[in-house]
């Protein structure tokens, strides 16, 4: 994977908790709910980053982290489950910030026949996944 396009590390964190932490608090969301949940970051590449909370899984419909994303919090999410984007959908940029590996399907049934990638949990912002993702697992670490 190109390495522009999986931003990941110890710098990234830390200004991402900066802008987090600068960011007003918003609600709770639940696993399916459709909403950012911080301000946008910038890293040090000059590339704007996506907004997702800390124990988030944020999946976008358009690269660049564009549209309104889809949120999934670990909490209320099954681990080693399949679970599927609404019908008809699919997104194209991601944000892992679970904690957990979290792999994505081009597949809505997680079937490895398709493409399929592991993302490491803590801050892992990708611009441009290489497929249409249609579902994701979450893994024990």
């Amino acid at each position: 994977m190109d390495k522009k396009k999986v931003l990941t590390g110890t710098a990234i964190t830390a200004l991402l908790l900066t802008a987090l932490t600068a960011a007003p608090a918003s609600p709770a969301a639940s696993a399916s709910s459709v909403a950012a949940t911080a301000a946008p970051a910038v890293a040090p590449s000059g590339t704007v980053l996506g907004a997702c909370g800390p124990g988030r899984l944020c999946l976008w419909p358009k690269s660049d982290f564009k549209g309104r994303p889809w949120t999934h919090e670990l909490a209320t999410t099954d681990i080693d489950s399949c679970v599927a984007l609404p019908p008809g959908t699919s997104a194209q940029s991601l944000a892992n910030r679970t904690g957990r590996p979290v792999t994505t399907y081009q597949s809505a049934e997680c079937a490895e026949t398709g493409e399929f990638e592991t993302y490491p949990g803590r801050g892992t912002w990708v611009p441009q996944t290489a497929y249409e993702v249609r579902a994701f697992k979450l893994w024990e670490r």
